[in-house]
């Protein structure tokens, strides 16, 4: 005898393997007839699927909204000129911005930043014809014409070159009443001396080419070496102990779910500095999911707002990915990272993936749903 039950098991069982094997039947049967006076031209059809998409974005954005005042505690770094701005947020307010590397980083990376500074000076004007140097190999003839924008043939880069010798000359003269480490005093020294050589040299040969810009970088390098020597240990130091002092003051229970949030251009974003120092002061088996680097375009205006909204999404997706993808813990996983969703599908399709797993996820809810059970944890469907 059918009961109640027993109606209700075998329709969700057919609802089930329909919906997975691409069947409509089943729903053509539960459904009413479609009545004439909600038939709509496709583009209303249409509109109204795409309300659906909107009306899930609309929530989401509000539960991420208030999520951001419930973050914390939050550690959010902004790379700057003089180490980086890193700023203790909680419940979605700052609690203290600090920078907190000495001075001698700025330093050391101010004069390190000589050969690129003559580079950016006169870079425009180079030949774009890839030389006979060495590395020729690695030089991209095409980004070498886009940068060789102006050419060899003007001079034009001569005037403003100048002007960047003065500056590197008044620096040397002034350098000695620094207060350096004496090594750090003498590759700095060497940097400025050989720069200043090098301009003088290209203004008199009115030319500014690769080989003859490789054989100055070459010969100063050791002492930029020096500088990257003393920028990295005072970077160590400062955001070292400003790491120790918050941890003290959190407590080992707040730290230990400290999440990181390090906002960076595309171009220092992998083996980003700070996170590399972060790292080691933080929970170790929260690492991987609590360090996040934030790559962007240029830095924010407001790194605050930015580090939260996106680490507000992070930890709602976590929770999300969890009950939508029961199912499948590797498109949860997707949700939970850096993958888009439709990655893997889009491999399999485009045949640089496989399609196993998808085909036995189909397969286990077309099984489950067959049975009158639930795909996820193949308990019976009750009422």
């Amino acid at each position: 005898m059918s009961t109640r039950r027993h109606f209700i098991a075998t329709t969700a069982a057919a609802v089930g393997a329909a919906t997975m094997l691409g069947s409509t039947s089943a729903f053509a049967e539960e459904l009413p007839a479609t009545d004439a006076a909600l038939a709509v031209d496709e583009k209303t059809a249409r509109d109204a699927i795409r309300a659906v998409n909107s009306a899930m974005r609309t929530h989401y954005a509000a539960l991420k909204a208030k999520l951001v005042q419930e973050l914390g505690p939050v550690v959010v770094v902004q790379n700057n000129a003089v180490g980086g701005r890193f700023r203790l947020v909680d419940k979605g307010t700052v609690l203290e911005t600090v920078d907190p590397v000495p001075e001698a980083f700025e330093l050391a990376k101010s004069i390190a930043h000589v050969p690129l500074g003559i580079f950016s000076t006169a870079g425009s004007h180079l030949s774009d014809r890839v030389p006979n140097v060495a590395n020729s190999a690695r030089i991209d003839a095409h980004d070498l014409d886009m940068v060789s924008m102006e050419g060899p043939a003007s001079t034009a880069w001569i005037t403003p070159l100048q002007t960047f010798r003065d500056t590197l000359r008044d620096t040397r003269r002034k350098l000695p009443s620094a207060n350096l480490p004496a090594d750090l005093r003498g590759s700095c020294d060497k940097i400025l001396a050989e720069a200043i050589r090098f301009i003088d040299a290209s203004v008199r040969a009115r030319t500014f080419d690769i080989p003859t810009f490789q054989e100055f970088s070459r010969s100063v390098y050791p002492a930029v070496r020096v500088n990257m020597k003393h920028a990295s240990a005072a970077q160590i130091s400062g955001v070292g102990a400003l790491m120790t002092r918050w941890r003290g003051e959190l407590g080992e229970a707040a730290w230990s779910d400290l999440y990181v949030c390090v906002l960076s251009i595309w171009t220092t974003s992998e083996l980003n500095q700070a996170s590399i120092i972060i790292k080691q002061h933080m929970n170790q088996a929260k690492v991987a999911t609590h360090l996040i680097d934030l790559p962007a375009v240029e830095s924010p205006s407001d790194p605050v707002a930015v580090a939260l909204d996106n680490l507000a999404r992070i930890v709602q997706d976590n929770i999300a990915a969890e009950m939508v993808f029961a199912a499948d813990l590797r498109v949860a996983d997707a949700l939970k990272g850096r993958e888009d969703l439709l990655s893997q599908e889009i491999l399999v399709q485009l045949g640089g993936g496989s399609s196993t797993g998808a085909a036995a996820t189909a397969a286990a809810f077309g099984a489950a749903a067959t049975k009158g059970a639930c795909p996820i944890d193949h308990t019976l469907l009750k009422i």
